[in-house]
Parts: structure tokens; C-alpha cells; sequence
């Protein structure tokens, strides 16, 4: 009995040791458990702190790009000239709104080759294809384009081959601006020298012909046809009026080689036109024609007698260009206000038989005419004195058939 009692007394011992061992293992494994979870929560809440800040990261790098492109865009919508970006395939990438009002395209015409968006501008494209073609720079080419209307713009042209970054060509980067108020500014000073050399040059000569001009008339005068005999007498009246042909040409070559003296003075120009147009409807009627103002009108600096001088032959030139073919004349004042270039357009247009294309660069040449009559110095004192106001005369062809020939001034106070 004390036997087996022992006996008891050891298996009990032995499960009590083991379910002591067993409560401390499982004391031991929530101890794990739960250092488990707090390493896993910390693990957990840096890996959610690391997201958070990369989000933050990320949303502050998408703000930066969207401000940069932002800036890009609103840089080149704000330049003044105009840019234009070609792909390898001639494809146009980009046009800003100052390329478009440059080339005169409306804003949806920015698409396909760059060939078929330049062809009103050849030049601009040839010097994309000279870039394209051997993926060298095109500095600071100037260019001209002739405008359907006649007109003329001056352009300065710089293309850059566009590369990737392993250095293969992508395209071409064009960068042009209008150079047309800079050229007008150079054609004026050049005319201006050319005038002033002019007159310095042929004043002495032309009053010497004056003088032996007039000693021949004076003879001729003492020569009177009725106390020659009859088969002199012609010679005698065909000499005096050569001598006075020749005395008016001489005169008035005086007149447009004589520097000009300015009186100017605010004036507006309305009145002008319609005194120079009232010179010549007399003759316009009675050829069966008509005469007409239209436009708006505003203040210049100028010289009142000289501007109505300049008026007055143009319009003179347009009835003597509409005699040339036999119509009656309809002849059309129209003036514009440009203000954002501050000018003053005043357009006199003839149905004359408008201006042959070999004539076009010597219409203001002194003595040049293509009038049976004409002495070649109308147009040319017109433009001597639109050069002398800081203005110019350009000369175009009239739509349904003539020319029209305008006046340009800059406005009082530019």
C-alpha cells in the first residue's frame, strides 16, 4: 500500500510538473504572440508613415510638373515670336498663338506637315528643310514673304535640330520674328541718304541747265515767227516750246531734288483729301467718272502744304492711269486707322490698267514713266516726302482690275 501510494504520490508529481512546464510554455507563447504583434504593429505603422510621406512626395513632384508644364505653356503663349516644332517626319509638333498671327492661320490650322502649314510661307519652310535635311542650325536667316494681297512681310528665321537624349535627331525647333518694321525703318533711311545725295548732286547741275534753258528761250522769244520767213518759222515756235518743256522739267526736278523744309504741326488729313479731290472731279466727270472718301481719319504731324502736294499727285496719277486705257476713272479714297502699329493708311485706288510686274520696283524712280506724257516725278516726289514725315508709299494691285497706291504716316504723338 505504502508502495503504491509512492506510486500515486510520483505520477502526480510528475503531471503537476508538467502542467507547470506546459502553463509556462504557454505563458512564454502569448509573451511571443504578443511581442509578435507589437513588432508587427510597429513594423506596420513606420511602413504606413513611409507610404504617407512618399504620397506626399508624389503629390508635391505632380505639383511641380503641373506648375512647370504651366509655366512652359504660359512662356511660350507669351512670346512674341513665333515658335514652331517640327517632328523627324515633318509633322508639326507645336505652333504658338504669335506663330499662328504671324503666318495669318486661324487656330485650328496647326495640324499635319509643316509643308502644307507654310505654304503662304515657302522661305520659312525651305530653311526647316535645309535643317531637317542636314541637322545643322539655321542662324538669323532673313527671309521675305509675299502676301496674296501684295504685301510683304521681312521675317528672321532661326532653326535648331531637336536630338533626344542618345543624340538622334527628332526634328527641328523654329524660332521666327516679324523684321518687317525694322527693314521699312532701314528702306527709309537708305532713302533718305539716297534723296539727300540726290539733290546735293544734280542741284548745281540743274540750275546751270536752267540758266542755258532760259538764254535759249530768250532768243527764241527775240525770234519772232512773223519776221522770219515762212519756212523758219515753225523752227522758231517748235524751239520755244521745247525750251518751255524743258524749263517746267528742269523746274520741277528742282523742286523734288531741293532738301525738304518741314512746317510740321498737328492737321488732320480729311480736309487734304478732299481739297485734292475736288482739284480733280471737275476733269473725272467729265470723262464720266466719279470720285469717293470713305474710311476713318485721325490726327498726323505734318506739313500741310507738302502732305496736300503728295495728295494731290497721287490722285492726279490715278485719272492719268485710268486715261491710259479709255474708261472713265472711279477713283476710291479710303483711309484706316491701324492702331496697333499707330499708322495712318490713306489708299487712293484707280481701274486704271493697274501696274505691270517689270514696272513694280521703279515706280519712284525719278524720270521714270509709263505715261506718254508723264515726266516721272509725281510718285517719286510723293514718296520723297512721305520718307521726309517718317512714312512710305506702297504700291499694290486693285482686286477686279488697277492699282491702288497708299500713303502711310505715323500718328501724331509716335
Amino acid at each position: 500500500l505504502v508502495g503504491l501510494t509512492a506510486l500515486v504520490a510520483g505520477l502526480v508529481a510528475v503531471l503537476v510538473f508538467a502542467f507547470l512546464r506546459f502553463g509556462s510554455a504557454v505563458r512564454d507563447m502569448k509573451r511571443q504572440v504578443h511581442e509578435g504583434n507589437a513588432e508587427r504593429a510597429f513594423v506596420a505603422g513606420a511602413l504606413e508613415e513611409a507610404i504617407g510621406r512618399l504620397r506626399e512626395q508624389g503629390r508635391e513632384m505632380t505639383a511641380r510638373a503641373e506648375n512647370s508644364e504651366r509655366l512652359n505653356s504660359e512662356i511660350v503663349s507669351s512670346l512674341t515670336s513665333g515658335l514652331l516644332v517640327v517632328g523627324l517626319r515633318g509633322e508639326v509638333r507645336m505652333l504658338n498663338p504669335a506663330g499662328r498671327r504671324l503666318l495669318r492661320l486661324a487656330p485650328g490650322d496647326a495640324a499635319g506637315h509643316f509643308r502644307a502649314l507654310l505654304q503662304e510661307a515657302p522661305p520659312i519652310a525651305d530653311v526647316v528643310e535645309e535643317c531637317l535635311s542636314n541637322a545643322q542650325p539655321v542662324v538669323r536667316r532673313a527671309v521675305t514673304i509675299r502676301r496674296r494681297d501684295q504685301a510683304h512681310s521681312h521675317l528672321g528665321v532661326t532653326v535648331s535640330p531637336l536630338f533626344d537624349e542618345r543624340g538622334a535627331l527628332q526634328g527641328a525647333v523654329c524660332l521666327f520674328s516679324d523684321l518687317t518694321a525694322v527693314m521699312e525703318l532701314e528702306e527709309q533711311v537708305r532713302l533718305k541718304e539716297s534723296l539727300s545725295r540726290l539733290g546735293e548732286l544734280t542741284a548745281g547741275l540743274a540750275h546751270e541747265f536752267r540758266n542755258g534753258l532760259a538764254t535759249i528761250h530768250g532768243y527764241a522769244r527775240l525770234m519772232a515767227p512773223e519776221k522770219v520767213t515762212a519756212e523758219y518759222a515753225p523752227y522758231v515756235q517748235a524751239i520755244r516750246e521745247e525750251t518751255d518743256t524743258l524749263g517746267r522739267v528742269v523746274n520741277n526736278f528742282l523742286n523734288f531734288a531741293r532738301p525738304v523744309q518741314l512746317t510740321l504741326a498737328p492737321l488732320q488729313p480729311e480736309p487734304l483729301v478732299r481739297q485734292a479731290c475736288a482739284e480733280i472731279e471737275a476733269d473725272v466727270r467729265a470723262r464720266g467718272g466719279d470720285v469717293t472718301v470713305s474710311g476713318s481719319f485721325a490726327v498726323v504731324e505734318g506739313d500741310e502744304v507738302l502732305l496736300k502736294q503728295a495728295l494731290s499727285n497721287l490722285l492726279r496719277n490715278a485719272v492719268e492711269a485710268c486715261a491710259c486705257v479709255d474708261r472713265p476713272p472711279r477713283i476710291e479714297v479710303e483711309s484706316r486707322v491701324d492702331g496697333a502699329s499707330r499708322l495712318l493708311r490713306i489708299a487712293v485706288a484707280d481701274n486704271g490698267r493697274g501696274i505691270e510686274p517689270s514696272a513694280r520696283e521703279k515706280l519712284f524712280r525719278p524720270f521714270f514713266t509709263t505715261k506718254d506724257q508723264g515726266t516721272g516725278l509725281g510718285l517719286a516726289l510723293v514718296q520723297k516726302i512721305a520718307v521726309s514725315h517718317n512714312g512710305r508709299v506702297q504700291a499694290s494691285d486693285r482686286d477686279g482690275g488697277g492699282a491702288v497706291f497708299t500713303l502711310v504716316l505715323p500718328l501724331a504723338g509716335h
